[in-house]
């Protein structure tokens, strides 16, 4: 066929294959274990997060070793007893028991069910604890310790610590009044006829009449006009406390002379308390704090050895005690001098028959 220009025909055929090839589904296996494990681990999360104490120990003691034969039950009889796993009020199925509804520590290990038989304990279920059992005993039987009681303080620690609130009190208005006269010029040298003290009545404040100076004119009530200065401070500075006040007036030993004699050293010092107390009152002392006005004439002396000198004419204002004084009164003087200690009140009461 030489010259023949029909040649023969070469045809090829390209197959296009669409996509991968197969490889098989055993990904799908190893993907469907790793969502299993991760939803195992989320519940397992989930069961620490929901359960009590009580109940992980249940199922602690449910999962210990132990030699006992463990009998097929129904789910009510297992792990959680027919409950469900949350907080208390969980709905529990009326025709199983509860086995965890009062669940005890442990110490880990369970008793057969002959021991528990021998123990006498009646619920086969839970295992019977000897320690817990006899530690609960004796706390129960153990006393409270009084140490660990705030032990309530006695009437005679009470008393104690008032008279000494009151003290400071005291000691507080004797050195502010103190004070306020040194501040004052035209007072400062009537310092020593201001004696304060204290008695078993309370904070003595008395206004002492010097040699050369008198707070009022011989045989008279009508006061000088620095006395009443004076008892104006002594107002200022007992207004702070609402203790009772009691003011007496005191004479010497030298009779009053008048004519008929109807008029003594009684009514003149009982005057010249009625004097201090009205200038109190004008001080801003209220007139319900003051419990006696009294006149105690030469009764009681300031100086004992000598009724009849100068200084045994006085005032004397008490800032009465709110709390009956325990301790002995000679420790309680703040300020030395020879003069005696006022007993229970006695002498002439204004107003009295």
């Amino acid at each position: 066929m030489a010259g023949n220009d029909n040649k023969p025909m070469i045809v090829i055929k390209r197959i296009n294959k669409g996509g991968h090839g197969h490889h098989g589904g055993a990904w799908k296996v190893a993907y469907a274990d790793f969502v299993t494990a991760m939803m195992a681990f989320f519940l397992l999360l989930w069961l620490l997060n929901v359960t009590t104490a009580e109940q992980k120990n249940g199922i602690a003691d449910y999962f210990t070793p132990t030699t006992a034969t463990i009998s097929g039950q129904s789910g009510a009889g297992d792990i959680l007893g027919g409950a469900t796993i949350t907080v208390e009020g969980t709905n529990v199925s009326e025709s199983s028991p509860i086995a965890l509804a009062e669940a005890k520590p442990t110490d880990g290990v369970t008793r057969t069910d002959s021991e528990d038989e021998a123990k006498g304990n009646p619920d086969d279920e839970e295992p019977y604890n000897e320690t817990y059992e006899k530690t609960q005993h004796e706390d129960e039987q153990k006393p409270v310790d009084d140490q660990t009681q705030p032990k309530k303080p006695s009437e005679d620690q009470i008393n104690k610590a008032l008279q000494e609130r009151e003290q400071k009190m005291f000691e507080e208005v004797a050195k502010n009044l103190q004070q306020a006269i040194q501040g004052i010029p035209e007072l400062k040298d009537l310092e020593k006829a201001l004696i304060i003290d204290q008695t078993p009545e309370g904070l003595r404040i008395q206004l002492v009449d010097q040699e050369g100076y008198s707070m009022f004119p011989r045989g008279s009530f009508m006061m000088e006009d620095r006395a009443k200065e004076l008892i104006q401070l002594v107002s200022k500075a007992v207004t702070k406390l609402d203790n009772k006040l009691s003011i007496s007036g005191h004479t010497d030993s030298t009779p009053f002379a008048n004519e008929n004699g109807t008029y003594t050293n009684w009514e003149l010092s009982s005057d010249r308390a009625n004097a201090a107390r009205r200038i109190m009152q004008n001080a801003g002392i209220s007139p319900d704090r003051l419990a006696t006005v009294v006149g105690r004439a030469d009764r009681e002396p300031f100086i004992k050895d000598n009724p009849a000198d100068p200084r045994n004419r006085r005032l004397s204002i008490i800032l009465l005690r709110k709390v009956p004084l325990t301790i002995n009164p000679e420790n309680l003087s703040t300020n030395e001098g020879n003069h005696s200690q006022e007993g229970e009140l006695s002498g002439h009461v204004v107003g009295a028959p």
